[in-house]
């Protein structure tokens, strides 16, 4: 299922509206994919005139967690998330527009299925690159998410 990338961006204006004044975007959407693209600006650069690494974390954690928010919420229970941990490399200056693409969706399901059946929190790391125009690697974030079910919703 593909999902209305303009809605989700609205979210993000209200639910993370530092990550939305920086320019990320959510650019495509469903079970198995997620793109966020950001374009490096000056209110978004370092001292080194290229984007700041925290704002390609925004659009590389964004790529990962808009896939676990969507299927949390196609599963109708109530399930938290939390990034754990997350680890980065930085390859090459980040200039112009960088898309970060997650193909990590297979993962979130099983997590979700094995939370609701035990009650007991999960663990996936999902990884996110980061490519400017040229299809040069910039950045590579990995993200270990959480997921646990909130009381009352084992099956």
């Amino acid at each position: 299922m593909t999902v209305n990338t303009g809605e989700f961006n609205t979210f993000l204006f209200f639910k993370l509206p530092a990550a939305w004044w920086c320019g990320v975007r959510l650019k495509h959407l469903d079970e198995e994919k997620a793109i966020t693209t950001v374009r490096h600006r000056w209110f978004n650069q370092n001292p080194f005139k290229s984007m700041f690494w925290a704002v390609q974390g925004m659009a590389a954690e964004l790529s990962t967690g808009a896939m676990v928010i969507t299927q949390i919420r196609q599963s109708g229970k109530k399930i938290s998330m939390l990034v754990a941990n997350n680890k980065a490399t930085f390859s090459k200056k980040a200039t112009g527009k960088i898309t970060f693409t997650c193909e990590d969706g297979y993962l979130i399901q099983g997590a979700i299925d094995r939370t609701l059946k035990t009650g007991e929190g999960q663990t996936l790391w999902m990884k996110s690159t980061g490519v400017n125009e040229e299809g040069v690697v910039v950045s590579t974030f990995d993200f270990e998410w959480t997921i646990k079910v909130k009381e009352g919703q084992v099956t």
